[in-house]
């Protein structure tokens, strides 16, 4: 189904370690509007779509979204890479490095863990979609957060900015594949209800 290159989609080469900027970054790994709960969100969504375009679309984006789950990871690990458990205790990160250690794990940047609620799957493409537009903008404003937060680190900055540029293109795709979809399903009805009236 995917052909897989042991490469990141963007280069990643952190050189200042920054473990309080990783506390706030990890909230686009496994945080509300985050690359985890987005790919598995359309990845599921893509089932219920009435055509092959929208449903390639849904697997397209769904895919590239694991792959920017691992740039997220791969930049908090590059920030926190090697810590002290002096520096651990510094940026506030003993209840994080108590439970996971040095792993990267899926919580939001207050800590809280992953959870299946944050995937919007309610069986309506056009609803699912609309969900899609909203999810895409939310991860679009959280990077310009994160950017906003990282004004020091310009090595992640232009990480969060390639990031947040695949936002809005995905943003845009949605909404290319909503107005298809709508277009199909007013096809469909106006064809149901000829056949009614005859």
């Amino acid at each position: 189904m995917w052909n897989y290159s042991k490469m990141l989609q963007y280069p990643i080469n952190i050189k200042q370690r920054d473990p309080k900027l990783a506390r706030w970054i990890i909230s686009q790994y496994g945080g509300p509007d985050g690359e985890l709960g987005a790919s598995l969100r359309y990845l599921s969504q893509r089932f219920g779509m009435p055509d092959q375009k929208s449903k390639a679309l849904l697997n397209d984006i769904g895919t590239e979204e694991l792959g920017h789950l691992e740039m997220v990871g791969a930049l908090v690990n590059q920030l926190t890479k090697d810590l002290s458990i002096e520096e651990i205790e510094k940026a506030g990160l003993q209840p994080y490095y108590t439970d996971h250690g040095v792993d990267v794990y899926p919580v939001s940047a207050a800590g809280v863990p992953f959870t299946a609620a944050y995937i919007a799957a309610k069986g309506d493409p056009v609803a699912n979609l609309q969900e899609d537009l909203a999810a895409e903008q939310k991860a679009r404003a959280t990077y310009e957060k994160l950017i906003d937060l990282s004004k020091d680190n310009p090595d992640v900055v232009d990480v969060l900015r390639f990031l947040r540029q695949r936002e809005v293109v995905h943003f845009q795709r949605f909404g290319e594949a909503l107005r298809g979809v709508q277009d199909l399903l007013m096809e469909k009805r106006c064809f149901s209800m000829n056949n009614i009236n005859k």
